[in-house]
C-alpha cells in the first residue's frame, strides 16, 4: 500500500528542487513514487498545481499509435492516427490517477503565501537513505497517511 506525504517549504522554489532530488533517488532505486505533485501559493495567495505526470500528452501519443495501427489495417492511417490522438488526449485529460487534485488544492490553500509544498505517493522507499538526503530542505510535514510515530520521526528528520 502506498503512503501519502505532503511537505511544505518556506519558499516557492524548494518543492521543485525536492522533486528533482526525488527523481534522482528514484533512478537509484531508493524510492518508488506512484505519483507526485507540487503546489505553489504565490504572494497574492493564488494556488498553482504542477503535476509530474502529463496524462493528456501520454494519452494522445498512445492513442495516435493505436489509431495509426488500426488505420493501416483499414487503409486510412492518417485518419486513424488523428482520431486515435484526439481520443487518447481526451482520455488522458479526463483521467485522474494518484493524488486527488481537490485534496492538493485544499491543502495548498492552507499554506502561507510565497511558499510551496510537495505531495508524494510512495510505493516503497529505503527510508534512512532517502530521509538523510532530503533532510537538508527543512520541510514541514503537512499531511500524511503514516502512523503518528512515523510522522513524528519524519518531521524530526526534516527539521534537523
Amino acid at each position: 500500500m502506498s503512503s501519502l506525504i505532503a511537505v511544505g517549504f518556506k519558499d516557492e522554489f524548494t518543492a521543485d528542487v525536492v522533486i528533482l532530488e526525488l527523481r534522482k533517488l528514484q533512478k537509484e532505486h531508493l524510492i518508488d513514487l506512484e505519483d507526485a505533485a507540487i503546489v505553489i501559493r504565490n504572494k497574492d495567495g493564488k494556488v498553482k498545481i504542477k503535476q509530474t505526470q502529463e496524462l493528456t500528452a501520454e494519452g494522445a501519443l498512445s492513442g495516435g499509435f493505436w489509431g495509426l495501427l488500426f488505420g493501416f489495417i483499414f487503409f486510412n492511417p492518417l485518419l486513424g492516427w488523428a482520431v486515435g490522438a484526439i481520443a487518447g488526449g481526451i482520455s488522458g485529460a479526463l483521467t485522474d490517477i494518484g493524488i486527488d487534485d481537490n485534496f492538493i488544492r485544499e491543502v495548498g490553500s492552507t499554506i502561507e503565501p510565497s511558499t510551496s509544498a510537495i505531495f508524494v505517493l510512495v510505493r516503497r522507499a529505503t527510508p534512512d537513505k532517502v530521509l538523510e538526503d532530503l533532510s537538508r530542505f527543512e520541510g514541514k510535514v503537512l499531511k500524511t497517511s503514516l502512523s503518528n510515530e512515523d510522522e513524528a520521526k519524519l518531521q524530526a528528520i526534516l527539521t534537523k
